[in-house]
């Protein structure tokens, strides 16, 4: 999603004589969605996942919450659309080794699955390297007597699990177990589902974001107006409270007493549904499973145990976000040539988002002038979890403001990403007037905020130019 909205926006700045080369290791368009479990659905509306502004074809209703198959389908549609713009090679099953700047150029040196090496030589490139998802193993455990699969590899809607009447235990409580527990529980009424949650894992309620029909003129919470009010809440220190007045105002979840929120989306009918569904919730952490004697036990971090059923299914829904380290990369090129979209230097909240805005910024010649703030994403979610959610929405506020000041106002005119345009168009033009009025007055508030997280966890959390003050550690 990063890369196809970074191709988007190139593909508007190109001619039709000019080319593109996208790069991608995978043997096709999506990215983790050509990996993920297949019972998957989006979070959110499906009209605000996509390139750019191009449009799903498919013609069901806004409030479908599109499956596996259908963003691919979409995503394909969006390459589609962009190749009708200007000339795309692609190097699908090719996997970029090295870049190298000199002369006013870039060098990208690519590898084949099959072992050919190739080198591009371009005026700029965008690494959109995203969250850097990728499958879930099954988890190791000690036990003999379980069966430990991982939803990437294992539909849990057909094959030896369906066949099976074995208890099943979801290790996780993020939107990963919360969409297998779900298919579970409706596929088999009644077969014994349970949920080792960790600490727990709250959402935002999809029923107070996105109503239907007429009452999205007079009701509903318009998304920037909850994520503005986030952002003003947290001072960088105050996440607990910020969390719960966030989860007391907007939030849903089957676990008790959540702590945790990621950004991600659940309706009050799916919590229900889980909650009334599962056989048990258990909010610790797995350590290990063992066999003692004719007794299979779970280990948890808290010092307990507890005995389950030889033959159980252990599904790892175990988070993907920051599973595999991603090395230190400035999110932009002293030459302004390179863009890189990853985690450890990132710019924005979501992948899309920065795919979309940094890549405007760079055609435009201004990603080395707008003094936006960088983010070690990965390495505050080592070291303050409960933090990050509130330091992205800030720093989405901070930058998305020095955006907004650099570009032409059709950039964020034609963003299809924008979650607001579920809205009728007078209610997202006051949001639009109040963004406009305060969001400079407002920076100073994100600022210290950010300064703070910095400060606080010792993660690189500044401008560009800091880091030199802020060495990685």
């Amino acid at each position: 999603i990063a890369g196809l909205n970074a191709l988007f926006v190139a593909s508007q700045y190109l001619s039709g004589g000019q080319r593109i080369a996208l790069v991608d290791s995978r043997p096709r368009v999506g990215g983790m969605w050509v990996d993920t479990y297949p019972y998957v659905r989006l979070h959110q509306p499906h009209p605000f996942f996509t390139a750019g502004n191009i449009e799903w074809t498919f013609g069901k209703d806004p409030s479908h919450l599109a499956t596996k198959a259908e963003v691919l389908d979409h995503f394909q549609h969006c390459l589609d659309v962009i190749k009708q713009r200007v000339h795309v090679d692609e190097y699908f099953g090719w996997t970029l080794e090295s870049t190298d700047e000199a002369d006013g150029v870039v060098r990208l040196t690519c590898r084949s699955s099959d072992d050919q090496r190739t080198v591009i030589t371009a005026e700029r490139a965008v690494k959109a390297y995203g969250i850097g998802v990728m499958p879930n193993q099954p988890l190791p455990v000690t036990s003999t007597r379980v069966q430990s699969v991982s939803p990437d590899y294992c539909d849990v809607r057909s094959g030896a699990i369906a066949d099976s009447t074995a208890p099943v235990w979801v290790i996780g409580g993020g939107k990963t177990a919360m969409d297998t527990a779900h298919a579970l529980i409706t596929a088999y009424p009644g077969r014994e589902v349970n949920l080792l949650a960790g600490s727990g894992t709250f959402f935002a309620d999809r029923n107070k974001f996105y109503l239907r029909g007429a009452a999205r003129w007079v009701r509903g919470s318009l998304p920037s107006t909850a994520l503005r009010g986030t952002a003003l809440a947290f001072d960088g220190s105050n996440e607990g409270a910020t969390a719960d007045q966030l989860r007391a105002d907007y939030g849903v979840s089957p676990t008790p007493r959540a702590p945790h929120f990621l950004l991600g989306v659940l309706s009050e009918e799916e919590s229900a549904t889980i909650a009334a569904g599962v056989n048990q919730i258990v909010m610790d952490h797995l350590v290990d499973i063992v066999d003692r004697g004719d007794v299979v036990e779970l280990q948890l971090r808290s010092g307990a145990t507890r005995t389950i059923r030889a033959g159980s299914w252990i599904i790892n829904c175990t988070g993907y976000l920051g599973r595999v380290p991603q090395p230190y990369e400035p999110y932009v090129s002293d030459s302004g040539r390179v863009l890189s979209l990853n985690t450890r230097s990132a710019a924005l909240h979501l992948p899309a988002f920065m795919g979309y805005f940094l890549t405007h910024l760079m055609f435009l010649d201004k990603l080395t002038s707008v003094p936006l703030y960088e983010l070690d994403w990965q390495e505050l979610q080592r070291k303050g979890q409960n933090v990050l959610p509130y330091a992205m929405v800030s720093l989405a506020h901070y930058n998305l403001s020095l955006i907004f000041d650099a570009v032409p106002a059709k950039v964020f005119a034609d963003c299809g990403l924008d979650f607001d345009r579920w809205y009728p168009l007078p209610r997202r033009l006051l949001a639009t007037a109040r963004f406009m009025a305060t969001h400079r007055r407002e920076r100073a508030h994100h600022r210290q905020a950010l300064d703070t997280v910095r400060e606080r966890f010792d993660v690189r959390c500044g401008p560009l130019e800091n880091r030199a003050v802020l060495p990685h550690r």
